[in-house]
């Protein structure tokens, strides 16, 4: 029996609602499930790309879908080892906080509310409120797609940067299968606490209400601020681990809350988020990502540089 299916709706496989379909598209629960398909498309014979997707945030897909295979993680499970624990790369971040919270382990409160996998948050090294998914990464257990070695790193091989790492800068050359996190015991009341203050939070400063992919645009790191505007943005820094400023409030300066094209929406509720009213595209969003980016430009001189990645 394929493994592979044909002619996937990516729309429902993105937090958007947005995206056409893969030609070809591959769900992958277990490791052997990522083998034995992986055969199946070389015996295809098929020279087409192949793409990696996780919980489908931070990520647009085309319009016109996608030309090749989509490797769907699906890998779960949460095992505990003392402090450690590991997870499959398609466990979501929410599922991962409950379990912490129940078992009393601390370090990872700042993802409270964060949408996505942990394969995911490690791909693109995800953070908030002064936490980073390096600061708990113990080690990292994928798969080369190519000749289906599996490789282990610890942190430092990880290569973490700014919403980064070799995963991320090595494209979709191999597939996240685990990922150990390094934990320490805590008061489960005050975990509990600082994590549903977080959720909290993304709730009411979040337009949680309609489809979207969390933040569209990178914060702007204080050495990249045009002397002229430090004296003036000196009051919106804070540290996203570094000194930034964030994007959001200068999107709003720039008057750009509520901008529209088609569906798509900059939110009026956090201007780095662009929501889809109900019927966008992936044209519309791009349509509102070049209008902002422009008139930031203009108006500050500052370039902005996208958080989210194009499935195209």
């Amino acid at each position: 029996m394929s493994k592979i299916q044909k002619d996937v709706p990516l729309k429902n496989y993105s937090n958007y609602k947005i995206g056409g379909n893969a030609s070809y598209f591959l769900d992958v629960r277990t490791k052997e499930d990522l083998i034995e398909g992986l055969r199946e498309w070389r015996q295809r014979g098929e020279n087409k790309e192949i793409f990696i997707l996780g919980g489908g945030t931070n990520i647009l897909i085309s319009d016109d879908g996608f030309d090749g295979l989509i490797i769907h993680c699906s890998i779960k499970g949460i095992e505990l080892n003392g402090e450690e624990l590991t997870v499959g790369a398609g466990e979501s971040i929410w599922d991962i906080d409950k379990f912490l919270v129940e078992k009393s382990l601390s370090g990872m409160e700042w993802s409270g509310g964060l949408p996505g996998t942990i394969g995911g948050a490690v791909r693109g090294n995800a953070g908030a409120f002064s936490g980073e998914t390096k600061d708990i990464v113990s080690r990292v257990q994928s798969i080369d797609l190519e000749t289906l070695e599996e490789k282990e790193r610890d942190n430092k091989d990880c290569e973490f940067s700014y919403r980064n790492s070799i995963f991320k800068k090595n494209g979709d050359k191999e597939l996240i299968l685990s990922v150990t996190l390094s934990l320490r015991k805590g008061e489960r009341d005050e975990i509990e606490e600082r994590t549903l203050r977080n959720v909290q939070y993304r709730q009411e400063r979040h337009p949680l209400e309609y489809p979207n992919i969390g933040s569209t645009f990178k914060n702007i790191p204080w050495d990249n601020v045009p002397e002229d505007l430090k004296v003036h943005w000196k009051v919106y820094l804070k540290d996203d681990p570094f000194p930034v400023v964030p994007v959001a409030k200068i999107i709003a300066l720039a008057g750009l809350k509520g901008t529209t094209v088609g569906e798509a929406m900059v939110s009026d509720k956090h201007t780095n988020f662009i929501v889809n009213l109900g019927g966008a595209k992936a044209s519309d969003v791009k349509g509102v990502i070049e209008e902002v980016k422009d008139k930031v430009k203009d108006k500050f001189g500052v370039n902005l540089e996208e958080e989210v990645m194009y499935l195209n």
